[in-house]
């Protein structure tokens, strides 16, 4: 029965049974048979497909829900008897917003260094496809804006509150000041985060109070292209704290701060509603506790 839902997960994320079966590493009609299986035992059509998927039913809707609950149940009970047997150990992985790529490095260095025989996967992922990927069951954690936009039932840690700086070069006009306003930036050759990501709503959103509407010539979901497109002429950027200084001051730029009238955006750590939580996931989330007050 367990496979059997962990297969209609599958397809329900994907959409298509062929990527279904190839993500689960079994044929497509050893899929197809497993989720024909699973409407006979339930009693009920999950899925409306004719030569391909075309949607869940409104039982299937309800049973996906119920789906997620069982397997990640089962996920956690498996995770408790091996903590019994061999104590913290495992795989965790982590989605991350890109501008806090340095801090989910951070805390699973931290982690590892105590736990060393749980390995660590790491993603570059927007806030939204964040809690995709957590209600699916697709990643255990997430590191992401915590007091933004809406994230549903979710248990998480704050780690910091982001401050803003203008990157730029040494020979930039900004290069010199202790700090720059936000509406200064108007005419500057802008290259800035892509509108899909949260940051970059949140970025729009102070230009907006202090009158500007910004316009950017370059955009990219990397903030090492937007570092590599600085270095290469008249080009600023706007970038969090944190993964300025990571990316910039190896590279000789200028980092200024921006002034800000209101208080910076929280992020942290996400992770999917339950308690308990498993073993792992419950000492990740005391260490990012600790790192919060250390750094």
């Amino acid at each position: 029965m367990l496979e059997k839902l962990e297969m209609f997960i599958a397809v329900a994320q994907e959409e298509h049974f062929g990527r279904a079966a190839t993500r689960l590493g079994i044929t497509q009609p050893s899929l197809s048979a497993g989720i024909k299986q699973l409407e006979d035992r339930l009693g009920v059509k999950l899925i409306f497909r004719g030569s391909r998927f075309g949607g869940l039913t409104p039982e299937g809707q309800r049973a996906l829900v119920w789906a997620r609950r069982i397997v990640g149940d089962a996920r956690q009970l498996k995770e408790e008897m091996r903590f019994t047997r061999h104590g913290l150990a495992g795989e965790l992985r982590i989605a991350a917003i890109p501008t806090a790529l340095s801090w989910s490095a951070r805390l699973a260095a931290r982690f590892s260094e105590t736990h060393p025989r749980v390995s660590f996967t790491i993603l570059s992922r927007t806030s939204g496809e964040i809690l995709t990927l957590l209600d699916n069951l697709e990643v255990d954690a997430g590191i992401s804006y915590l007091d933004n936009e809406p994230m549903g039932k979710v248990t998480t840690e704050p780690l910091y509150r982001e401050r803003y700086m203008l990157v730029c070069r040494e020979d930039s006009p900004f290069a010199g000041r202790e700090s720059v306003g936000w509406n200064e930036l108007l005419g500057s050759r802008l290259c800035l985060l892509t509108k899909d990501l949260q940051n970059r709503r949140i970025i729009n959103r102070n230009f907006e109070r202090a009158g500007v509407l910004p316009e950017a010539m370059i955009e990219s979901n990397s903030t090492v292209a937007l570092v590599a497109t600085v270095l290469e002429g008249e080009w600023v950027t706007v970038l969090p704290a944190d993964i300025a200084r990571f990316l910039a001051l190896e590279n000789g730029l200028k980092l200024i701060p921006l002034m800000e009238s209101y208080t910076g955006h929280t992020v942290g750590l996400v992770a999917p509603y339950r308690e308990p939580h498993t073993p792992v996931l419950q000492a990740l989330l005391i260490e990012a506790r600790r790192l919060a007050t250390l750094l």
